[in-house]
Order: C-alpha cells, then structure tokens, then sequence
C-alpha cells in the first residue's frame, strides 16, 4: 500500500510505545477488504457525497486506522458525527466499514459515517449502567479462545457462546497450549458438551500442532474475531499465523497461569491467504447484551429437553413432569450446566425489562420535550 513504513526485518519485536509494526506489503482492492453488495448499497447516498468506504483496521483513543482501496490512513469523527450520535455503540470499532473524507497534506481523513454492520460482538457496559459496548463488528467468526494450561472454565466458555451467537457470527472454541495439558481428551470432551454443534480446536501456537485445522475457517476477505481472558495464547496465535512477532507477548504467571493484559487496543491483522484477524485486549467481565436468542442456541440440549416437560412455561424448578429435572436426576444433563443457563436467561431477562423501563423513559422525555415547545411556541404567537 503506498505511503506505508516497510514491513520489519525478521526477528524485529513489536513492543509496547516503539511502534514497529509490520504492514500490509500490497494495495488492496474493497473486495479484498471484506466489500461486499450489502455495503455497496448502503454506501450509495455517501459516495453521491463524494465519500470514499474504507474499513476499521486499529482504534485508538486519539483516533483510528482505516484501510481504503490503495492506502492506509489516519482518521478521526467528524464534529458532524459527533454531534448526530449518541449512544457510544454507533461510533466506529474496529471492523466496521466507514464513509470517510480523505485527507489532504499531513491532515486526519473525517469519518462522515458509520455503515450499517452485517454482525456484531457486543456486550454490556461494566457497572450498573445499561449501554452496549461493541468490541467488533463485521465478523464471520468469532474465536472463543480458552487456555488448556489450566482446567477449562465451562463457565466462561458458555457465556462467550451465548454473546458469540446473538452476534450473528459463527462461533469457534479454540483451546490453547494443549502441550501444557495433563487429560487432552477429558478437557476436549467437556468442550464437546458445551459446544455440541461448534467446531473444537486444540492448539499448540509454539509448536504449530492444530493450527492448520484452523485455517480452514480464515478464508481470504473473511474477518474473524480471538475473544477470551488475559493469558490464552491470543497475541502468540496470530504470531504464529502471520510468520513473525507481530503482536507482543508476556508469559503468565508460573503459580496460577494467570495472564497479564498484553494487548492494549483492537487491531485487524491481515494473514497471508488474504483473510483478516482481530486481536482484542483480555475481557475481564463479560455480561450479556439483547435478548435470550443466543442463550437458547447455546443450550440448544436444554433447549430440546423442554419440549418434553408437561407445562410450556417451565422453568426447570419444581415443577412436576420437568424433563429437564428428570435429565439432572438420571445424570444425562450436568447440574451446574442447568444452573448456568437458568443464571444466563434470568440475566437476558433482566436486561431486556431493563430495556423496555429505559425506552420509556426515554419517550417520555421525548414528549416532555415537545410539550415545553408546544407550550413555547404557543407562549410566542400569544404575545401582542
């Protein structure tokens, strides 16, 4: 791409602040970016305007990194933009694909707008507060990394699968460092029932064991996602696919393997068969965002074994003639995966009322409004 520093010599490791990074080598055309008929129709009433689509490489605090046909730049929101949105989950992550000016000189190219996402992986704000956060858009996969140097956290695995399937990409369990694990096949049996209908990968990134079964999944202008805690192997599995140190890392802790956060941003790395992947930094808390959809896909076990309990509004409690109880008590379901799912679908539940108390009040503002400027503009017109 033109315009670009050139790609590091081999050996050279990106470290934190000394920006070497290794670059793009060629200019690519929008379909090789991820261009598809779904964005070339949106983008029309910009490109009437003269705005150029480019795509969400790398977000910063000061700003982003978009990748256009032939360049690479530097860009930021426009005051328009700024001043027309609102909620902070409709400004650009890293994925998305934008209307942008370009830039003249040394100047910053202006995001104009935001095009509608095809898929994407949110989830909610930590604290009380109930707003979206979205951590990348545009995805076909998302990579549910976990690490084997430890016993798998079924847990975590399947609070990732349910906010994996609400984004309407296509999961993938990737568990890491398999050379650490002492039972690789009761490790991959437990992620077998968790994910009964989702490809299970385990990997060595050092040794490359495993990692060619993955790339089945990275076709060229595909965009996939590695979301999981500190520690998995996220930033050394992409250094193994792109063929050199291009993310740094840190080693975990020796005592609980414990990761520390290593990657500080979200940045789309580009691979050598043309596909595209995104590094995201360690999610400490991970709660759930929109309805129960992607929590019924997950527990599409429970989910089947309702349909055969006496009363259609079950909740898998007490209730007589529970099918789901029945499974617990004859030892073909796990208990604590029943528990699991009852805590996931209260917590859908609870937001979506959370939801609907917020969108009232928000309409009742919005007619609060009018009415002072009915009242306003009556006060007006009644002045002699």
């Amino acid at each position: 791409m033109q315009g670009l520093t050139p790609t590091p010599k081999k050996g050279v490791v990106r470290k934190r602040g000394d920006g070497v990074i290794s670059r793009l080598q060629a200019s690519m055309t929008l379909l090789e970016l991820g261009w598809c008929d779904v964005f070339e129709a949106s983008f029309r009433p910009h490109a009437e305007c003269g705005l150029v689509p480019a795509r969400v490489c790398a977000q910063h605090r000061g700003g982003y990194r978009l990748l256009a046909e032939d360049r690479e730049l530097a860009a930021e929101v426009s005051g328009r933009f700024r001043h027309q949105t609102f909620s902070a989950s409709d400004y650009p992550v890293v994925g998305d694909w934008v209307a942008v000016v370009l830039p003249s000189a040394e100047e910053r190219g202006m995001i104009q707008a935001v095009l509608p996402r095809r898929t994407r992986f949110s989830r909610k704000t930590t604290g009380d507060a109930t707003e979206e956060q979205t951590l990348a858009a545009n995805l076909d996969e998302v990579f549910i990394v976990e690490s084997l140097a430890t016993p798998i956290n079924v847990r975590r695995i399947e609070r990732y699968l349910a906010l994996a399937w609400q984004s309407g990409a296509n999961p993938i369990v990737l568990l890491t460092k398999s050379d650490l694990c002492e039972d690789l096949d009761g490790e991959l049996k437990k992620a077998g029932v968790l994910a009964s209908s989702v490809p299970v990968h385990p990997i060595c990134s050092l040794t490359g064991q495993g990692v060619d079964t993955v790339l089945q999944h990275l076709r060229p202008a595909s965009t996939a996602a590695l979301l999981g805690p500190s520690g998995v192997g996220k930033s050394t599995f992409i250094n193994h696919l792109v063929g050199e140190e291009r993310q740094w890392v840190q080693p975990t802790r020796e005592d609980d393997q414990k990761g520390r956060h290593t990657t500080t941003h979200r940045e789309m790395v580009r691979l050598p068969n043309g596909g595209f992947i995104i590094d995201t930094p360690g999610l400490r808390e991970l709660q759930l965002w929109e309805g129960t959809e992607g929590v019924e896909v997950s527990f599409d076990d429970i989910e089947e074994l309702a349909c055969e309990c006496r009363f259609t509004d079950c909740r898998h409690q007490r209730e007589p003639g529970c099918a789901v109880l029945l499974a617990v008590e004859e030892g073909s379901l796990d208990a604590g995966r029943l528990e699991s799912f009852q805590k996931l679908a209260r917590e859908a539940e609870h937001f979506e009322r959370r939801q609907d108390a917020r969108a009232q009040a928000d309409e009742r503002r919005r007619w609060r409004s009018i009415a002072r400027g009915l009242r306003a503009h009556k006060k007006h017109k009644d002045k002699p």
